[in-house]
């Protein structure tokens, strides 16, 4: 057989037994795995691109009377419905009869589950087809990375049963886990707020089966309920006021007794509110803003990466530095309720953390060029608020900070 010359003809050479399978179900994913291809390559937008390609493919095969033609633009116009010419598509005198089937199908049970933490949630629906000839009933389930605010993975496949009954498993068996009910808008307006930022992300995430599925999944999300209101889930930063009392609060707390932060000399007192503030600051870059939301994962971000990136520190502002996250990180893990265990391991993790800490601080290794060149400002014995000072430094060193690749 000859090359096909055209994405279109590679599609439909690529489609060509879509007519032997066995369900709507299976075509479905078949057509979702041809449009992964799609969503995998495009560098920006890329729910845009498939559904810009499937309208496109539409009017190219308008005049295809194959089984195998029709029957995967019945596929693709299920998936994306709201493609260019997809209402105006049906199935073919001689397509399988599971093809009415295609994207009829309704919600038998939505949960969510994740770690205590809350650094990620896996949100988990069922879904079977208005009628048994259409397929299995089968399962969609979505992992929410809060940590870096997108969609990481999805997944549609089956049994569902066994699906659900092994993720209500797992939580069960691990304490640090929470396995419970969902609210169908709340999964579908979760979900789909942090794959808007998947879809847009210049390099997907390297595993797992978010390319091949993500048009299923789409057409999935489309059937539950629509959320109340946009960002709905979205957690903003603490006002001033909000973080003054925030600071307050803790100070007042036990876990600032027992890390000794609530008698600090009068000497230590600014280091200890910079180092407050910087907490702060690192929970208001995220995108669900908690101040209370605080794991070994969260810590790892802010004291071996963040923090270095960010902010420049004076050796008081380092001493005291883990020692203010280690108290902070128990008060909010007492505020959430965590479990004894999770408080344990976070703390566990902080302590271990210090020493590559102490060395990225003496590195300067991982300071980004702003903050470098502000640490060697204050290095030299320069007043930032000093203008002409200020002025002059930077013109003393203009060579450095124009011609330094780092």
């Amino acid at each position: 057989m000859a090359t096909p010359q055209t994405p279109y003809e590679a599609v439909l050479h690529a489609a060509r037994d879509v007519t032997r399978l066995d369900s709507a179900l299976d075509a479905e994913m078949l057509g979702a795995a041809l449009l992964g291809s799609v969503y995998a390559v495009a560098e920006s937008d890329r729910e845009t691109a498939v559904r810009e390609f499937v309208a496109g493919f539409l009017a190219a095969t308008s005049r295809r009377r194959s089984a195998a033609a029709t029957t995967i633009r019945a596929v693709f116009a299920a998936l994306v419905p709201d493609a260019e010419g997809a209402t105006r598509v049906r199935p073919g005198a001689y397509a399988p009869a599971w093809a009415g089937q295609l994207g009829r199908v309704h919600l038998t049970g939505a949960w969510a589950y994740g770690d205590v933490y809350g650094d990620q949630t896996s949100y988990l629906a069922t879904f079977a087809y208005d009628d048994d000839e259409g397929g299995p009933e089968h399962a969609l389930v979505a992992l929410v990375d809060h940590n870096i605010g997108i969609t990481k993975d999805v997944f549609v496949g089956g049994p569902a049963g066994r699906i659900v009954e092994q993720a209500r498993q797992i939580c069960t068996e691990d304490e640090l886990t929470w396995f419970r009910t969902e609210d169908p808008a709340r999964m579908h307006a979760e979900v789909r707020r942090h794959l808007a930022v998947t879809d847009d992300l210049g390099e997907l995430p390297a595993q797992g089966s978010l390319a091949t599925d993500r048009a299923l999944v789409g057409a999935r999300l489309a059937v539950l309920p629509g959320p109340a209101r946009a960002g709905a889930g979205d957690v903003p930063p603490p006002t001033d006021a909000e973080r003054t009392r925030l600071v307050r609060a803790f100070l007042a707390a036990p876990e600032a007794a027992r890390f000794g932060l609530d008698t600090v000399a009068d000497a230590e007192l600014a280091s200890l509110h910079f180092c407050l503030g910087l907490l702060l600051d690192h929970a208001a870059s995220f995108p669900d803003a908690d101040p209370m939301r605080w794991s070994p994962t969260v810590a790892e971000l802010f004291l071996l990466d963040w923090v270095h990136r960010r902010a420049v520190l004076d050796m008081d502002d380092a001493a005291m530095l883990p020692r203010v996250l280690r108290g902070w990180a128990a008060y909010a893990a007492r505020q959430r309720g965590l479990p004894a265990a999770a408080v344990r391991r976070t703390d566990e993790a902080i302590e271990e953390m210090v020493p590559e800490f102490a060395r990225l601080y003496t590195t300067g290794e991982r300071r980004s060029p702003a903050t470098a060149a502000v640490a060697q400002l204050m290095a030299d014995g320069v007043d930032p608020d000093d203008p002409a000072a200020l002025d002059a430094w930077i013109e003393a060193n203009r060579h450095r900070l124009t011609d330094d690749p780092a």
